[in-house]
């Protein structure tokens, strides 16, 4: 028997929807019965085609959300096109990587102003119509960036810092009016924002990941319904679900996967 999330009918706006993990959220939604509004600055047609081929409604709407005015924008066209909104899922962020000693501040700014005040902003018009509404669920996809210190990831480490505190805020003023605020932390996914790496870091970053490999973005996505789900998540909120194949945990050891293996088998 499928499991009903209580999705079906709601209104969804996701940002940064025409690929990867977003895409990957805004499809999910569509399966389970909403409309979808994917925000990015070139909002793809052939996502949105996938989002009307699950019966549902899709809008595009071409966005730069490091822009206030554009957000505000973003934010009232989706409740325009849907006559109204359930569910706002802020998943756009870029990284412009620099070393400290290199810092610019064209690159701080653009990092800060993507990957957090653009959820600030977002959340900030959001939160209006949801309380009018009596409800409404947020997520914010954020980084484990956060628990793993990397070089020239000063700008980008930072914003992730600040969008987990921006939404634990968040998820405290909006409890009241029954709007749920919760984030969801990827580990290393693959997905075009790490596309441009070269595969031999890429191939070193895994070993430190316990289930040695990248996720699908597919993966990403029944963690998000759980998280905007009423009837699934409906007492969680201000929480952080990590899906991140134990890269949290980045264990010191120094032998091999068939030495772990060893020390559980024979018993």
């Amino acid at each position: 028997m499928a499991l009903d999330t209580g999705l079906r009918g709601k209104r969804a706006l996701v940002t940064g929807g025409a690929s990867g993990i977003g895409r990957a959220i805004a499809l999910a939604l569509a399966g389970e019965g909403a409309d979808v509004a994917i925000a990015d600055r070139a909002p793809v047609a052939s996502v949105l085609a996938e989002i009307s081929a699950r019966g549902v409604k899709a809008r595009g709407i071409a966005a730069d959300v490091s822009f206030e005015d554009e957000v505000v924008r973003m934010v009232g066209e989706a409740a325009s096109a849907f006559g109204g909104l359930d569910l706002y899922v802020n998943n756009a962020a870029g990284a412009w990587h620099e070393p400290l000693t290199r810092v610019t501040r064209a690159a701080l700014e653009r990092t800060l102003a993507t990957n957090v005040s653009a959820s600030i902003f977002a959340c900030r018009e959001a939160a209006k119509i949801f309380i009018a509404a009596g409800g409404g669920a947020i997520l914010a996809v954020a980084s484990t960036a956060i628990v793993s210190a990397q070089p020239r990831e000063t700008a980008y480490r930072a914003s992730k810092a600040a969008l987990k505190a921006h939404i634990e805020v968040a998820a405290v003023e909006l409890a009241p009016f029954g709007i749920r605020v919760n984030l969801l932390t990827p580990g290393a996914t693959d997905t075009p924002f790490v596309a441009d790496a070269p595969a031999e870091q890429r191939r070193r970053a895994l070993s430190a990941v316990p289930l040695r490999r990248e996720a699908r973005p597919e993966e990403m996505a029944p963690a998000a319904l759980f998280l905007l789900s009423d009837r699934l998540a409906g007492y969680v909120t201000g929480s952080e679900l990590v899906v991140d194949g134990g890269l949290r945990l980045r264990p010191i050891f120094g032998g091999s996967d068939d030495d772990l293996r060893a020390l559980n088998l024979g018993w």
